[in-house]
């Protein structure tokens, strides 16, 4: 009786909602429809009256708006959608059923008033092959190795390590990954066939959404932070940035320049990827950079997360600059065919070029505070 009333009470507001104030009509005869964020990140979505509303959730949003377009087969709106923000609208299916349809943010998530305040610090390692650890415990029994690897969400185990180092069964949903003295819930467990070197796998940035994550390679620490220190803000050697998040996955304006040409693109911030930068080739063209004028240093067959093989040429780029910090003669990774994530061709920021930085990822805020640290002038793995 209690659900059921909670039911009625909902519907009944989104009545008087839409007796309050007139929606936005949307024409549809078929019951498929694509949802569009970004211009490129595309959602199949099935038009159901019987749903009340029928909701889309937009994925994270940073400081920016986000436009969603809606199209069915015979019309299309444009919705700009903010963080914590809700549109709704109807779509009119054969001219009789009204579908009640909301595009929302999800309320983002802030630990800055936790009680009390936590400064979780972690033994944070690297290797020669740029593979960021640190140790861990999965359901408090299993010891893992893992990367930080910011390009990606969720946990991911290797088969090796799934097969070998998990002595009790999963059960999705309820599983709990301790990192230092804290214990994460609620992400999902995938397999896959390669991690980084040395690695059981890895886990992504959602696990710390609303908190704040340092990594110091100085003092070899990853701290997660209930709040941005204050001290961050003062220390004007910090370069602060800020993110930029497409389908669950969070990128950084970042300055690329050969000979008098400079392109500025928001680069995926990928502290899993070991090289230097993967950039887009193809895309790069369009925008007439001169790629043909990097002189070339290698041609290789890298291998993917999944084990696939993919081919690349590492060159050397003039210059990359994180805001007014520039990094010289990089030996950058391009791809010679695009490689399409979620719809979107991307460049990729690697952990061989952001380990010489300290870093903070506010997840609060959504930015990011960087500078140089003991590593910024050491020689890149793969140089000429």
């Amino acid at each position: 009786m209690k659900y059921t009333l909670v039911f009625v009470f909902s519907i009944l507001s989104l009545i008087h909602i839409i007796a309050q104030k007139k929606l936005p009509v949307l024409r549809a005869n078929s019951s498929k429809a694509i949802i569009i964020e970004d211009g490129t990140l595309k959602t199949d979505w099935n038009i159901d009256p019987s749903v009340k509303p029928d909701i889309y959730t937009v994925s994270k949003i940073g400081k920016e708006s986000k436009i969603v377009k809606v199209k069915t087969d015979v019309d299309s709106v444009k919705i700009l959608i903010k963080q914590g923000e809700k549109k709704d609208f109807v779509i009119l299916l054969k001219g009789k059923d009204s579908c009640y349809t909301r595009i929302e943010s999800s309320l983002p998530k802030d630990f800055s008033k936790a009680t009390p305040a936590f400064h979780d610090s972690i033994r944070l390692g690297i290797n020669e092959q740029n593979t960021m650890f640190v140790k861990t415990a999965l359901n408090k029994t299993d010891s893992l190795t893992l990367n930080f690897d910011t390009g990606t969400i969720n946990l991911s185990l290797t088969k090796d390590a799934l097969k070998d180092k998990i002595k009790q069964p999963l059960k999705p949903g309820l599983n709990i990954l301790s990192i230092g003295n804290k214990k994460y819930q609620g992400f999902r467990i995938r397999q896959v066939e390669l991690s980084g070197h040395g690695t059981d796998g890895r886990f992504g940035w959602d696990l710390f959404d609303g908190m704040v994550v340092e990594l110091n390679y100085d003092l070899g620490i990853m701290v997660v932070h209930s709040k941005l220190p204050n001290f961050v803000q003062k220390d004007k050697s910090y370069e602060k940035l800020n993110i930029k998040y497409y389908d669950q996955l969070f990128f950084v304006e970042t300055t690329i320049q050969e000979g008098t040409k400079k392109n500025k693109d928001w680069f995926l911030f990928d502290t899993g990827y070991q090289r230097t930068a993967m950039l887009d080739e193809p895309l790069l063209k369009e925008q007439s950079f001169p790629t043909d004028q990097m002189k070339i240093i290698k041609k290789v067959m890298m291998k993917g997360g999944q084990g696939n093989e993919v081919p690349v040429v590492t060159a050397d780029l003039q210059s990359l600059s994180l805001g007014k910090y520039k990094l010289k003669s990089i030996p950058a990774q391009l791809l010679s065919e695009s490689r399409l994530v979620s719809n979107r061709r991307m460049h990729i920021l690697g952990n061989e070029i952001l380990k010489r930085f300290n870093v903070f990822l506010d997840f609060q805020q959504n930015v990011i505070y960087l500078k140089p640290n003991k590593l910024f002038n050491d020689n890149y793995i793969e140089s000429k």
